[in-house]
């Protein structure tokens, strides 16, 4: 059975994963970003409410991935706080300014992760070198690694995505994730023979408020809109499972 990890940034999210037939749920903050770590309080209660795997997110900001000691820091008291409110796995990724995957440092986390599961994220999709990085996680112990194949899609990496879930050979998962969606996570699946994929599934959310200030924002120059915002869709989750039932 092909698993389905499902990205989401609420408690509700969870739930709409949970309902529409997902295995487990990568929890962010700040997806338009990317994702960043979400909140203690968002990662206990959907650990109390939400029976799937949860993998949180440990990532400080938005932007690169070549932290300074003080974020370094910060990832690491994160990943205390992930394990101790119930997080079955971490996500995270580190590089250096050359590229490649910080291994010192990676290997820190996942030794202070342990034994939750650790995945590295999309971080290896802007690394120098793909193959060399893939085995530098095999030898770190990484259990997956999500990646578009160095693509803006999956459409687009396919070939990148097949190559190195050969390469991976059962030492590490590969999990397929950048624009997978209901109309093409099929393709996706048969074109490179994965046995995971992650996506979104979202949906437009409208606000219930009455009254509305056109003239105030929460946000910056580059804003999204106050009275919309985007949440999981379990519809979206149903369909792909159901159609990666089908195969």
């Amino acid at each position: 059975m092909i698993q389905i990890e499902i990205c989401i940034d609420s408690v509700a999210g969870a739930l709409a994963a949970e309902r529409g037939g997902a295995h487990r749920v990568e929890l962010c903050d700040n997806l338009f970003e990317g994702g960043t770590t979400p909140s203690a309080g968002c990662l206990r209660i959907a650990r109390e409410r939400c029976s799937l795997k949860i993998h949180s997110m440990v990532r400080p900001r938005g932007g690169d991935f070549l932290y300074s000691d003080l974020e370094f820091a910060v990832m690491r008291e994160d990943v205390r706080v992930a394990k101790d409110l119930g997080a079955d796995g971490v996500v995270f990724g580190l590089l250096t300014a050359a590229g490649e995957i910080d291994v010192p440092r990676t290997r820190e986390l996942i030794e202070l992760a342990r034994p939750l599961k650790v995945t590295f994220h999309r971080a290896f999709d802007v690394c120098r070198d793909a193959s060399r990085a893939l085995e530098d996680l095999v030898g770190l112990g990484v259990e997956r690694v999500l990646t578009s194949g160095q693509e803006p899609t999956c459409l687009e990496g396919m070939e990148t995505l097949a190559a190195l879930h050969r390469q991976a050979a059962g030492r590490i998962i590969v999990m397929p994730g950048g624009g997978l969606s209901p109309r093409n996570v099929r393709r996706i699946v048969e074109g490179t023979g994965v046995q995971e994929v992650h996506l979104g599934a979202r949906a437009r959310t409208e606000s219930g408020m009455e009254f509305r200030n056109p003239r105030v924002f929460m946000g910056g120059t580059l804003r999204p809109p106050e009275f919309v915002w985007g949440s999981t869709d379990e519809a979206q989750v149903r369909t792909v499972a159901e159609v990666l039932q089908e195969r």
